[in-house]
């Protein structure tokens, strides 16, 4: 249980509400900003303007998965209200207060760093990529097959990337009839890719290997798929891009070249977000109870 926990959640999509309700049922005190034209209300929440929370009795702070942007803004849909995370406001939490987002960029991480607070990235945590890679690869799924005029069965499908995401769409894909290729550079991740019995190529050889695909999904968060990989593709290839924004295709050439490349991180929050929000929901809980209890065991 969370009971007497305060904690702040600021902005977010229809995840959240999961947490919320979740965080709730464990009687934790929240105070919710960003919701204002949220209709449904949840017993232990209270709807709070920015300025009027007290963040000095919060033990906790919630930001949506994609945390901030450069500018300390926090993005949320349901309000039209700024809300703006500054070292100000985190400065006023107490020195135990943690938070927690599901990514980081270099504004937050000086935020944290200034004011010596705990920073949880939710989505660098295996428990949570694993789970989340499964509306990924069915939200995958339906983006193949709205963006195509062919089968998923048969088609020659090149998978970049052997991480928890990469392995799942690999597998799933393969399940499903298509013939999946995968790159990696780690020979461990070769190893891996020949063991599930699919086709292994080093991503030094990409170029090559796309030269028959109909359909390329990247996992890789760096620029993989350029103009001379894409000059390669054949004209009906799909690109689907999974990695974070911006993601690893040269978009203006793919573009130019009139290959279709979609950019498409956070599909689980855009086709499953009630499992999505279950999944942090269930994660952040277990954190916080953690923190409970080794604050009562710091003061035994």
């Amino acid at each position: 249980m969370l009971t007497g926990m305060q904690i702040a959640v600021l902005g977010g999509d229809a995840r959240q509400l999961e947490i919320i309700r979740k965080l709730t049922e464990l009687d934790a005190k929240i105070s919710l900003v960003g919701f204002e034209q949220l209709d449904h209300a949840f017993t232990g929440a209270t709807k709070e303007k920015l300025e009027d929370v007290d963040f000095s009795i919060m033990d906790a702070i919630i930001l949506p998965v994609p945390g901030t942007n450069l500018q300390g803004e926090i993005d949320t849909i349901f309000s039209n209200e700024k809300i703006c995370l500054t070292e100000d406001i985190v400065s006023q939490t107490p020195g135990h207060c943690t938070i927690y987002s599901g990514i980081s960029n270099k504004y937050l991480d000086n935020v944290v760093n200034s004011t010596n607070r705990k920073l949880v990235q939710l989505f660098e945590r295996d428990d949570v990529a694993i789970y989340n890679s499964i509306p990924t690869v069915e939200g995958t799924i339906m983006m193949a097959i709205q963006h195509t005029d062919f089968t998923i069965h048969g088609s020659s499908i090149v998978v970049l990337g052997l991480g928890r995401v990469g392995m799942s769409v690999a597998r799933t894909f393969s399940n499903l009839g298509a013939k999946v290729k995968v790159g990696a550079r780690k020979s461990e991740h070769l190893a891996r890719i020949t063991e599930m019995g699919l086709k292994a190529f080093h991503l030094d050889h990409l170029s090559k290997e796309v030269e028959s695909c109909d359909i390329c999904i990247n996992t890789i968060p760096t620029s993989i798929i350029k103009a001379n990989v894409i000059a390669k593709m054949p004209p009906h290839t799909l690109i689907i891009d999974l990695a974070s924004k911006p993601g690893g295709t040269d978009f203006r050439f793919a573009e130019k070249r009139g290959i279709k490349a979609l950019l498409a991180p956070g599909l689980p929050g855009i086709v499953a977000p009630k499992t999505a929000g279950q999944i942090l929901a269930n994660v952040l809980a277990q954190l916080l109870e953690e923190d409970i209890d080794s604050g009562k065991e710091s003061l035994s």
